[in-house]
């Protein structure tokens, strides 16, 4: 479980530029991002857990706040509950959250364009839709 050579090359550049060091929980909490693909900062804090004891909650928030700035990671809110936390690196994609048994589906953010320049047209606003969730029901619930 460990985040490759250039994937490290890349995070200590991006940090160094910005002032900061490569500390080992920055760089677990990103490969737990990575590894994850999408998780809670409870669930980072448990895969960093499993690789390195020690590394509090607090930690992983305030680490996953400094990635967010440095552009590395994103978040998403599937729901009421904590964000959910994804890398920066993977394309934008659209969550799709099945009201009836939590399934979340992924999809392209494309398929909102003609809602998104509708919005833009009707109202002049910016819509950011890989920061948000759809409700609805998945194909298996709802046949």
């Amino acid at each position: 479980m460990t985040v490759g050579a250039d994937h490290d090359s890349s995070l200590h550049s991006t940090l160094r530029a910005k002032g900061y060091r490569l500390t080992p929980q920055r760089q677990l909490v990103l490969q737990a991002v990575t590894e994850l693909r999408h998780g809670t900062p409870d669930e980072i804090c448990a895969e960093v857990q499993r690789s390195a004891g020690g590394v509090n909650i607090s930690t992983v928030y305030r680490t996953l706040e400094l990635l967010e700035e440095l552009g590395l990671v994103t978040h998403t809110h599937l729901g009421h509950g904590a964000p959910t936390y994804h890398a920066a690196t993977d394309e934008d994609h659209l969550h799709l959250v099945c009201r009836d048994c939590g399934a979340v589906i992924e999809t392209e953010a494309g398929v909102t364009d003609d809602l998104v320049r509708e919005l833009a047209t009707r109202h002049g606003f910016e819509t950011d839709v890989a920061h948000f969730a759809i409700y609805g029901r998945c194909q298996g619930c709802a046949s």
